[in-house]
């Protein structure tokens, strides 16, 4: 047999192998040359080897039989048919519930700190409408917006469900894809839980209902069950809301504004809306218009023509008259930011789960202390005020709050003059500058990071700086930054000024200088550990002015982080917040030591001299109900009059009082020059009198500051250096001395009056407290536009 049979052979399983031909091997079959093999060794050995290579082979691919393609198919096929087993076992157990969307729906009470009732908030606002009263392509709308195969679809939404469990499961929250009946469940049948049996239940009752129910019957349930914002269920109440007219008027462009409001009603309402969540709704509006285009239920040119329809302001609820709205609005913010945090909903689940939920809030609200600020407004505000008299005295706006600092409870507040006509609340507002109020934390900043002058002298309240007005800033390297701040009508103090008298009169020049010192990112960053937010805000030095926004809250939550010590302080109105027996635990507002405790105190000695013997001397220190009360404090007026400030504290009471220019009619901006007959609105003025009147009126008396410092006018009188100190930035070594600048300003803002006016005002301008309008020559932003890109 020659070597080609013999190979076949072999192939064939070695059942016809031949005997040798040969007497000698080859080295490709592994035998010496010359070497005999008896009959048949050949084939024997051929075997042998056949065996060993097959049970290598054996041992190799153990792991790889187990896991072949047919038990991997099989596996999943198993899994795939013990899913569809439990679905249907869930079909079949799962009913329909009865719609608990009414049930659910109670009124909330809100009670004072003592238990005593504030105010009960609880007729829902919803009235429901048949789908026929509600014009088709406004119906259309909400198709477009939220399930475009709405009409052909099962009425669930396989991939998105799945998308749904997975992150409930991984703990990533809520996720879309929804389709409108399986909306309509959730807000009729269950509830918002983000839950796996939830999402479940929702599944399957969506399967269902789509089978026993009509499209139209679906979608009416949708629009009439939905959260709409403004406490608004359905459309009928949100079409009144929004727009002041039944459903059945509601435009195409009206509807489509409902319709994106869906996805975000906190975000999303016009009227509280910030630049970007008007962009994304615009943006949203503009989607379900072109969704109705591109279905064929608009035409281009009846699209083209539509112009974004800009609601119109909210309207309160009854009962909520005077300051009631403002302290339900925020009890209601805070306890939804909690359970947004604990619960890990959105925020518009959680605003929902809040209104009119049969919840009872007890806020932290002292009726004597609410009263009293109430009052104090009105006394020594509103009650000299003639609108009739002058167009600009319509346009003021209060805001206060007043925090224990020790417990960090908001124990009054004011938001306006009345809830039911100025929506927003005065008391939370973050679109004004708080000008000077801000040094504070300059100071505090410089303390805690044990900050030096460029002359290496380390700063504190005796260090020397130039408050020449229009003193340009400069670096480390002493090159200029291209900021020259205008002291408040453009006053010189002479280029040897102290902190304390920096502080006390309020010097612009010095404080923008101490900021670049300090460093602007270690400023900022200071300031959002005492209880400012500072977004995204760049480390420019024209923020040492206080040109950011604010709101009275928040430098609440600065000044009684200083008076706690250094320890971090986060008002908060809620006392205690139960539904159905289950208390809410809401987060302690006392947190941790953000400063230490030593800078805090040595800032809280120097704005004793602020009140002592500056800008607020005459409202808060002389006052004749200050009755020997420790005060601190700062005043603050920023560019253009827009606001003015008093930010002060006793040991054992924190209150921000401030004062804004709001157009009556179109909400924007306005300055304050010549309310009340004054040249213009200080922060020594009627802030730190509404501030006197309120503080003196229900703070502890004979308390004292606990002080761990040996700085400031708390421990030594305010002072100026000696004349012959040779340069700026260095601690001088002269006897401290309680002379104040003897130059005086011969000139007041170009916007001031020349005239007297007739009567003769409680208050006079205070010098050096204004923040003035400067150059920034290295950056084309504007720094001063709290709403520009920071």
């Amino acid at each position: 047999m020659g070597r080609a049979e013999e190979r076949r052979a072999r192939q064939r399983g070695g059942r016809r192998a031949a005997p040798p031909t040969r007497s000698s091997g080859t080295p490709s079959e592994g035998i010496a040359p010359g070497e005999g093999i008896a009959p048949g060794g050949r084939a024997a050995a051929r075997k042998a080897a056949a065996r060993g290579k097959k049970g290598a082979k054996k041992g190799k691919s153990g792991i790889r039989r187990l896991f072949t393609w047919k038990k991997i198919l099989g596996t999943f096929l198993g899994f795939c048919l013990l899913g569809i087993g439990a679905f249907i076992v869930m079909y079949m157990m799962i009913a329909v519930p009865k719609g608990n969307a009414d049930a659910q729906k109670q009124s909330n009470i809100y009670e004072y700190s003592d238990g005593s009732v504030m105010a009960r908030v609880g007729d829902k606002n919803r009235e429901i409408v048949d789908l026929s009263e509600v014009p088709k392509p406004v119906q259309r709308t909400f198709v477009a917006a939220e399930n475009k195969t709405f009409y052909t679809d099962s009425g669930v939404d396989l991939k998105g469900t799945a998308r749904g469990l997975l992150n409930t499961l991984s703990g990533k929250g809520k996720q879309g894809g929804s389709t409108i009946t399986q909306q309509y469940v959730k807000n009729y049948y269950l509830d918002q839980d983000q839950t796996v049996t939830r999402k479940l239940k929702e599944l399957v009752i969506s399967l269902k209902v789509d089978r026993t129910t009509s499209k139209d019957k679906i979608l009416a349930g949708y629009i009439n069950t939905s959260y709409y914002g403004r406490g608004s269920y359905g459309i009928q109440a949100a079409a009144q809301d929004y727009y002041r007219v039944d459903a059945k008027k509601l435009s195409v462009a009206q509807g489509a504004y409902l319709a994106a409001l869906l996805q975000a009603p906190s975000q999303y309402d016009w009227a509280v809306a910030s630049d970007t969540g008007k962009k994304l709704v615009t943006a949203r509006w503009n989607y379900v218009l072109d969704n109705m285009v591109e279905q064929g239920w608009l035409t281009k040119t009846e699209r083209d023509a539509m112009k974004f329809p800009v609601p119109k302001p909210p309207k309160a609820a009854p009962g909520l008259e005077g300051q009631k709205g403002y302290l339900v609005k925020l009890a209601n913010q805070q306890l939804e930011k909690q359970l947004v945090k604990t619960q890990g909903i959105t925020q518009d689940e959680a605003e929902a789960r809040v209104e009119n939920s049969g919840w009872t809030i007890t806020l932290n609200i002292d009726k004597k202390k609410q009263a009293q600020l109430e009052k104090s407004v009105k006394t020594q505000l509103m009650s000299k005020l003639d609108p009739k008299k002058r167009s600009v005295d319509k346009n003021v706006q209060a805001g206060a709050v007043s925090v224990d600092p020790k417990t960090g409870k908001i124990v009054a507040l004011y938001g306006g003059q009345d809830y039911t006509k100025h929506f927003i609340s005065n008391a939370n507002r973050t679109d004004y500058q708080p000008a000077s109020t801000f040094k504070p934390v300059i100071l505090a900043a410089a303390l805690e990071d044990a900050s030096e002058t460029q002359g290496g002298k380390a700063i504190g309240a005796n260090t020397i700086y130039d408050g020449t007005s229009k003193r340009q800033v400069v670096d480390s390297n002493g090159d200029k930054v291209g900021f020259a701040p205008e002291n408040e009508d453009d006053h010189n103090y002479g280029k040897q000024v102290t902190v304390q008298t920096a502080m006390n009169q309020s010097i612009n020049s010095v404080f923008a200088q101490m900021g670049v010192d300090v460093g602007m990112d270690k400023v900022l960053e200071t300031a959002t550990k005492l209880g400012m937010d500072t977004g995204k805000l760049r480390p420019l030095p024209a923020y040492t002015l206080g040109t950011m926004g604010a709101s009275p809250i928040q430098m609440a939550a600065v000044y009684a982080t200083l008076d706690n010590h250094g320890k971090q302080v986060t008002p908060t109105i809620i006392k205690s917040a139960e539904q159905g027996g289950t208390e809410t635990r809401m987060p302690d507002p006392i947190g941790e030591q953000v400063i230490t405790r030593k800078a805090a105190d040595t800032v809280t000695s120097v704005l004793t001299g602020v009140v002592a013997d500056g800008t607020a001397k005459k409202s808060v220190a002389e006052n004749p109900a200050r009755d020997g009360r420790k005060v601190a404090g700062k005043t603050g007026t920023s560019d253009d009059n827009l606001s003015a400030w008093f930010n002060g504290f006793t040991p054992d009471l924190v209150t921000s009082v401030a004062l804004f220019g709001e157009d009556a009619k179109t909400g924007a901006q306005t300055k304050m020059y010549k309310t009340a007959g004054l040249p213009r609105v200080n922060g020594g003025g009627f802030p730190a009198e509404i501030w006197a009147a309120y503080t003196f009126g229900v703070a502890a008396e004979n308390s004292k500051f606990d002080l761990d410092t040996d700085q400031g006018a708390a421990v030594q009188p305010t002072w100026t250096p000696s004349p012959t100190a040779s340069r700026s930035s260095e601690t001088p070594s002269s006897t401290p001395t309680t002379e104040k600048p003897s130059e005086t300003p011969s000139e007041t803002p170009s916007e001031t009056p020349s005239e007297t006016p007739s009567e003769t005002p409680s208050q006079s301008p205070p010098t050096g407290e204004q923040s003035t309008p400067v150059e920034i020559t290295t950056s084309p932003e504007n720094p001063f536009d709290p709403n520009a890109d920071q």
